[in-house]
């Protein structure tokens, strides 16, 4: 993997040979020193794109237009989207930008909750205190299945709350703890589970992270490696053809600056 500094950010090259053009970077937003893009990170690398990525938590400045992105990503992380430090309310005000100039969006768990706050949606822990900590069967939508055929059965999950479907919102797949597991609203996206988690990403999680595991419906450790053994081929392969989809949302002016 090749990392490059500049000034607003560190962009991280995609791999060699995919390509004969030269793709817009996407915007990634990271929570903890230590985060990854993980598996999405791969994915948009895989399809040529380099990864601008920026932690506004540790001081990185956000762009004020995504012109001269392909879209932006914003993941998880342990805080929530109710904290009231200056970098989350930063981030929620700054999914405008994307909003207003129709880029690609795409929100993880905190993202998600950050875009459903940034749309109205309140944001909150489950009334009985329950979490999704491991693998939980979701259900899509019909929307949902126009938009990307073949979703997983079960996704992975780590969060403690959950939000609301925003209005004017269109729910694309559904839980039972937690209803809302997946949404679109116009370019952006919420995803409330973890595509993005790879195998390395789960070990560290659920060592690191090992507290949560005795919360309110969360599962224990080995049954986070068994449903990945047999569902997680199956989100991955969604996930390829979701990044895909989305990323031709991007609009047609970037593709040809990006070509020339």
């Amino acid at each position: 993997m090749s990392f490059r500094s500049i000034k607003k950010g560190h962009i991280v090259q995609p791999f060699t040979g995919q390509t004969r053009w030269n793709p817009l970077p996407v915007l990634i937003v990271l929570h903890q020193e230590t985060s990854t893009p993980g598996r999405v990170g791969n994915a948009l690398r895989a399809l040529g794109h380099p990864l601008d990525i920026r932690r506004p938590r540790f001081g990185d400045p956000l762009p004020e237009t995504l012109e001269q992105h392909a879209g932006a990503v914003i993941f998880g992380g342990p805080m929530s989207a109710n904290d009231p430090d200056e970098y989350v309310r930063r981030e929620i005000d700054w999914i405008k930008v994307p909003l207003r100039e129709q880029r690609p969006f795409l929100g993880i768990c905190l993202g998600a909750q950050m875009l459903a706050r940034q749309l109205g949606a309140p944001v909150a822990p489950h009334r009985q205190g329950r979490v999704e900590v491991g693998y939980y069967p979701i259900r899509p939508t019909a929307a949902g299945h126009a938009l990307c055929p073949d979703w997983p059965e079960r996704v992975y999950h780590w969060h403690l709350e959950g939000f609301q479907l925003p209005r004017g919102a269109e729910l694309l797949a559904e839980g039972d703890d937690f209803p809302v597991q997946a949404f679109q609203s116009g370019h952006a996206f919420g995803f409330q589970f973890h595509p993005d988690v790879t195998y390395a990403l789960m070990h560290r999680w659920t060592t690191k992270g090992c507290a949560r595991l005795d919360s309110p419906g969360a599962h224990p450790r080995h049954l986070h490696f068994e449903g990945r053994a047999m569902h997680d081929a199956c989100e991955r392969a969604w996930l390829t053809n979701f990044i895909a989809r989305w990323l031709a949302r991007a609009p047609r002016s970037s593709v040809l600056q990006a070509a020339e």
